[in-house]
């Protein structure tokens, strides 16, 4: 028996795992009711597929085993494990009382998550067609998992906080519309996926981990802290758009006023009386 034909099954093994733990999540929520442990159990499962889904992309390239079957996978674990899950649990928690507009926004994040994630596919096969295997630096629009890990955030760290509902319904609704757009906005956002062990890299992960414990220490609750960074990684990903939007838009002016540097054929005759009556 060839084990290394086995190789190919441990990638998908870790993504079925994400999306039995999407699956409890799920189950968790439709039995929970608006308040309780439940929907906090749902929540640390969603935290569970986080770890699976992680672990899939990192294995399948540890053991060269990336496939088209595990790339596809990998996108319908995530509609479930951070699409229909966290919108099933937000829903739960503080969407029930708009009745079925709390339905439509529910499922406008599971609609926007899908959409991101199909464009993310269409995007990842056309750069393969075109040979660009480099990573980018960028992605369009928020992914699924970071919009998810807002949600679910907030859901731990309210429970962990002891009071169970720390934000009114509207501004839940508001915050899930908002990451919805996000996800399917033409935004960039940085992937990290460039990244390179160098000094730059480890000074900015040492000031992290510090920053990080000292919080920590402080007795801020840790999922709060990152829930703060991934806020933190939103803005940031806003503030780099208008950046570079401002940048494109100054140097569109600057085209537009800087003078011809030659004459075309026509401007040329013209300065020479060519047209005169």
């Amino acid at each position: 028996m060839d084990f290394r034909k086995t190789y190919y099954i441990l990638p998908n093994l870790f993504t079925l795992s994400s999306v039995m733990c999407g699956f409890v999540s799920i189950a968790l929520s439709a039995s929970a009711g608006q308040s309780g442990s439940g929907l906090y159990q749902a929540a640390l499962a969603i935290c569970l597929g986080f770890f699976f889904d992680t672990a899939d992309g990192r294995v399948a390239r540890l053991t060269k085993t990336q496939t088209d079957l595990g790339r596809d996978l990998d996108s319908l674990a995530d509609a479930i494990t951070f699409g229909v899950a966290p919108a099933l649990m937000v829903y739960k928690w503080g969407l029930t009382s708009f009745g079925r507009l709390g339905i439509f926004v529910a499922g406008l994040f599971v609609c926007a998550g899908v959409m991101r994630l199909a464009r993310f596919n269409v995007l990842s096969r056309r750069e393969s067609a075109t040979g660009h295997k480099a990573p980018g630096k960028y992605t369009v629009g928020l992914s699924i998992p970071p919009a998810a890990s807002v949600l679910v955030l907030m859901v731990i760290a309210a429970h962990n906080l002891g009071r169970y509902r720390m934000v009114s319904d509207s501004v839940l609704a508001a915050v899930v519309v908002v990451l919805s757009y996000l996800m399917v906005s033409r935004i960039k956002f940085r992937s990290f996926k460039d990244l390179r062990l160098n000094r730059r890299t480890v000074e900015m992960a040492i000031l992290i981990v510090v920053c990080w414990v000292l919080v920590a220490l402080n007795g801020v609750d840790k999922a709060l802290i990152f829930l703060v960074l991934i806020t933190a990684y939103i803005l940031l990903g806003l503030a780099e758009t208008l950046l570079i939007m401002r940048r494109q838009f100054m140097e569109k002016r600057r085209e537009k006023n800087q003078p011809p540097d030659d004459l075309g054929d026509d401007d040329v005759l013209r300065e020479l009386g060519a047209f005169d009556p």
